[in-house]
């Protein structure tokens, strides 16, 4: 049995590959930073999580995001 659905394809971008690679940085920063109770380098992770969100977002709007015209992932 065999069910066609539609897949969003989320994920499937550079502006994707790229948020999500500097918010795992951010949150590798913040868990060491925590363990050691560097407090200033916790906040500063949080700000680098936000900016890889905002990063992300930018190159979504520049085309590199799911179905953009920079990116070479079409949207099915």
């Amino acid at each position: 049995m065999t069910t066609e659905h539609a897949d969003p394809g989320h994920g499937h971008s550079p502006a994707a590959w790229t948020a999500v690679v500097i918010m795992l940085v951010a949150f590798t920063i913040g868990t060491v930073a925590f363990f050691f109770e560097l407090e200033w380098l916790v906040w500063a992770s949080a700000g680098l999580l936000v900016v890889g969100a905002l990063v992300g977002w930018v190159l979504a709007k520049a085309g590199y995001g799911v179905g953009g015209a920079k990116s070479s992932v079409s949207s099915h």
